[in-house]
């Protein structure tokens, strides 16, 4: 059963919906109206000034038939809404898995068939959305191995060290990446604006003694942490450090919480680059309020609770959210063989554009959709 009951002054409408209650703005329901004098049909962007709307816009009829929502507004405009699509735009999306090492997944994808079969990529996509990782298999074990499917979905993101890099220990290094030293879990480039949104880190060869990977799921760390110390994940959330990257032709830096909010208050990305962070000298009970509770989020994220261990095998290449997942390696000794790895980034906003348009066509059965 659906019910809805305008306030008194009727610039709020009340919808109780099979068990979900909302309540909706008149004027966010006037100017989200899905009708073709309101949206575009082609590329759903609005057509009216929504900041031209009257401020004391109401709602004077609302009434539901057949799981829609019909409404007339009082400057005169009537619309439809779907009730189901009306609250799915309010519920926080159920997909993403969090998890720790007792039950985490290995999503699985293979390079060949995600490069040719659409179904297979989408498959990848939404692992990788889902987990937060995804290893695909089969990947050409030359140095641009990667590219053919990078270009399935979206531009490469081109850094200070150029598109697809070598990780491998090398004389002189630039950055730690490129010594033998073990890393501890970070989140890579928090020093840029926009942070990359995904490392693709391709394995050539794992020979040498040592380099295993380890991966741990950041939002998970956030949630026990907000569990088990509230006021350490208060202090995460409100706190803002800088990063900063510096060498002979590049100076990076940018800022922002280890714990990142979204607009409903749930983590939505983590930051983490000892290497990199900069706090800021403030008042000590602030410093020291901060530094216990990055201690705690550190035990956390280097705890074998959600640490997941793994080595790659040349041909294998892991895809990680570089938003949720924070990645390290162990150390390891060239006398066993060479490791060589080649690293590119590509940003979240292609990544989930392929992701959400291959959702649409593979639901879509063939010849819907289509216009003359």
């Amino acid at each position: 059963m659906t019910h809805v009951t305008p306030s008194a002054n009727r610039r709020r409408l009340a919808v109780d919906h099979h068990g979900q209650r909302g309540e909706f703005a008149a004027l966010w329901l006037r100017e989200r109206s899905p009708d073709d004098g309101t949206l575009d049909p082609r590329t759903g962007q609005r057509l009216v000034e929504a900041a031209e709307l009257p401020l004391e816009l109401r709602i004077d009829a609302a009434d539901v038939a057949d799981s829609q929502l019909h409404l007339r507004f009082s400057d005169g405009h009537r619309t439809v809404f779907d009730l189901a699509a009306l609250f799915d735009d309010q519920t926080i999306d159920p997909s993403k898995r969090l998890w720790g090492a007792a039950n985490a997944p290995r999503p699985a994808a293979d390079f060949a068939a995600a490069l040719e079969n659409d179904a297979a990529l989408s498959y990848m996509l939404e692992s990788l959305y889902r987990d937060g990782f995804v290893i695909v298999s089969g990947v050409p074990t030359h140095e641009d191995g990667m590219q053919p499917l990078v270009d399935r979905i979206g531009p490469l993101r081109r850094t200070n060290w150029g598109g697809i890099a070598d990780v491998k220990s090398v004389a002189n290094a630039y950055d730690l990446t490129m010594t033998q030293r073990g890393l501890e879990p970070h989140t890579d480039n928090p020093y840029r604006d926009p942070i990359p949104g995904y490392i693709w880190l391709h394995c050539l060869t794992n020979a040498a003694e040592g380099g295993d990977s380890t991966l741990a799921d950041g939002l998970m760390a956030a949630r026990l942490l907000r569990e088990r110390d509230p006021d350490a994940y208060a202090c995460l959330t409100r706190v803002t450090p800088s990063f900063r990257y510096r060498d002979g032709d590049t100076d990076l830096e940018s800022e922002g919480p280890l714990i990142e909010l979204d607009s409903r208050g749930e983590p939505v990305r983590v930051r983490y680059s000892n290497r990199t962070e900069r706090i800021p000298a403030l008042p000590p009970e602030e410093l020291e309020a901060y530094y216990a509770a990055r201690q705690a989020f550190y035990q956390l994220i280097t705890g074998e609770e959600l640490t997941l261990h793994l080595k790659l095998d040349p041909g294998q290449m892991l895809i990680m959210d570089n938003y949720r997942l924070l990645h390290g390696r162990s150390a390891f000794q060239l006398a066993g063989g060479v490791r060589h790895m080649r690293q590119g980034y590509v940003d979240r906003d292609s990544t989930a554009s392929r992701r959400r348009v291959l959702r649409q066509q593979l639901a879509t059965p063939q010849g819907q959709g289509e216009t003359a």
